[in-house]
This record gives C-alpha cells, sequence and structure tokens, in this order.
C-alpha cells in the first residue's frame, strides 16, 4: 500500500529526493513518516508530518539538512535530503500511522502501513 521511490548513491554533499505514495487517501487522521535503517543497525526515526496539524519533526542527526513535505491531494509525502552524509547511508522506509499519539511520533512499532524501503548509499 506504500510505494516508495527515489533512493540511488550519490557523493557525500550531494542531495536526494525520496518520494512515497500511499495507496489510500491521506488526511489530517493520517502521520506520514520516515524511517531509515542502516547496516547493522536497528530501525530509526528521521522524520514526520503530524497528522492533525501538518507539523514536522526530525531526528536531531538530520535537523537542518532534511526536509519532510507531503501532498494529501496526491497522498504522497516527500524527504528531501541535503548535505549528504556517508552515515546517512540506509534503506529509508515511508510509513504511515492512523490516529498516533505524539509522543509515539517516533516509534515504529505504533505504525500500520510500512513501504518497502528504497537504498540510499552516500559515498565519501
Amino acid at each position: 500500500q506504500l510505494q516508495a521511490s527515489g533512493g540511488g548513491l550519490v557523493q557525500a554533499g550531494g542531495s536526494l529526493r525520496l518520494s512515497c505514495t500511499f495507496s489510500e487517501r491521506t488526511s489530517s487522521s493520517t502521520t506520514m513518516s520516515w524511517f531509515r535503517q542502516g547496516p547493522g543497525k536497528e530501525r530509526e526515526f528521521v522524520a514526520a508530518t503530524w497528522r492533525t496539524t501538518g507539523k514536522t519533526y526530525y531526528a536531531d542527526s538530520v535537523k537542518g539538512r532534511f526536509t519532510i513535505s507531503r501532498d494529501n491531494a496526491k497522498s504522497t509525502v516527500y524527504l528531501q535530503m541535503s548535505s549528504l552524509k556517508p552515515e546517512d547511508t540506509a534503506v529509508y522506509y515511508c510509513a504511515v500511522g492512523l490516529r498516533l499519539i505524539l509522543s509515539t511520533i517516533g516509534n515504529a512499532n505504533q505504525y500500520d502501513y510500512w513501504g518497502q524501503g528504497t537504498q540510499v548509499t552516500v559515498s565519501s
């Protein structure tokens, strides 16, 4: 139900834009987020757009470099990644949560739908 795209290989300092489309109509009840899982690491929260206000939240590691946005008319969430670093190398997953509680926005277990993941590799 979630289809992600846009990953690839980029040099450090470069940019990539990820997209993820949900098969159902998104609304103010839908939180749309990005997580990532690096080699040998656990899945971690990257960014989210909160369901009721559209306010954005970011992990400290990407704040100021990544921008999340959404287009409800297209049921699509985007992740614009700039100033990429080798440590950003990971499989990036989009996720949709229905009626999430704000305090759990970074908890992967609270999300209802997941995309298949798209690989982002940043070379030094």
